[in-house]
């Protein structure tokens, strides 16, 4: 193999260990190596590259648009030929697997393709933790988190697992005190179920006039995760915007009514297993992912 290649890959990891430590000092302390030899390395990239990928200060470490790319790039080709030694190594899943998933997704999903999944890597030991709120992955020493909805801007690589489309709905206690929403604005004078963390949306989308437009909403209980969402929806406390999935049987029983469906502009709620880049991805890992995709591919309430 031409020595190019093989320096390339180097600089790829150097590059992606700055980008994941935040710094050249900690990048050369995990890869055991002087601060010097990694300057010198990104230095050596950027001119082969002919574009600098990195602006350091005093104070902080960011990425111009080419490194945003090219760190992209680099992250998947190093998963690459981890994946290529893993298979031609024959490595078994084994050690102990973090996983944090949302409440509803993971009580619904998770839990239930835990059985199998052990089944199969007798050698495994799964740590679960369920939470709708954002988890520190390295602060908390987690593997692998499932999270839905947008995802916020971060180093994080995330993998679609699938999607569920978001209802609006209330239970017909609630309706019957309250005179059903007919249009998007309606809502100004219902109660809206919100959440309280930082990524809720202050206004939920709808179609009106052949346009997506944000309604704002409000209302008196705010909460930190689905199931408590849907407990309040169902004892009639407020209108709730929520995953199909997570609500799909109150709904078919009646015990929850959909509303506005005829100004549902495809609202969907993602679904990603996300994890800390920059190395290569422990096999335990892809394993579970690839176990989870496997587990939703085909599933009714999640496409």
């Amino acid at each position: 193999m031409p020595r190019i290649l093989m320096e390339r890959s180097g600089e790829m990891e150097v590059f992606a260990r700055v980008v994941q430590d935040g710094g050249f000092s900690a990048a050369a302390r995990n890869l055991d190596i002087t601060p010097s030899a990694v300057s010198k390395l990104i230095a050596r990239l950027e001119a082969r590259l002919g574009a600098r990928l990195l602006v350091r200060t005093t104070r902080a470490l960011t990425l111009t648009e080419e490194g945003e790319a090219y760190h992209h790039a680099a992250l998947k080709i190093l998963q690459d030929l981890n994946d290529a030694d893993q298979q031609a190594a024959g490595r078994a899943v084994r050690g102990r697997l973090r996983i944090n998933a949302a409440v509803p997704f993971g009580t619904m999903f998770v839990a239930p393709a835990m059985p199998e999944f052990i089944a199969r890597n007798p050698d495994l030991i799964v740590d679960l933790s369920f939470t709708d709120g954002i988890v520190d992955l390295v602060a908390e020493k987690t593997d692998v988190a499932i999270r839905m909805g947008n995802l916020p801007d971060s180093g994080l690589i995330a993998r679609k697992l699938g999607q569920s489309r978001r209802v609006v709905c209330a239970a017909p206690s609630y309706l019957a005190r309250r005179e059903p929403p007919v249009v998007p604005a309606d809502l100004d004078h219902h109660d809206c179920l919100t959440f309280n963390f930082r990524r809720a949306r202050p206004s939920w989308p709808f179609l009106v006039d052949g346009r997506e437009i944000a309604q704002p909403v409000t209302g008196r209980i705010v909460v930190n995760n689905g199931e408590t969402m849907k407990q309040m929806a169902l004892a009639g406390a407020g209108i709730a915007r929520v995953g199909f999935f997570h609500v799909a049987d109150e709904i078919a029983t009646g015990r929850l009514v959909p509303l506005l469906e005829g100004h549902n502009p495809g609202d969907l709620e993602l679904v990603h297993a996300i994890y800390v880049g920059g190395g290569p991805l422990p096999h335990r890992v892809r394993a579970f992912i690839e176990h989870m995709i496997s587990t939703l591919n085909g599933s009714p309430l999640l496409g």
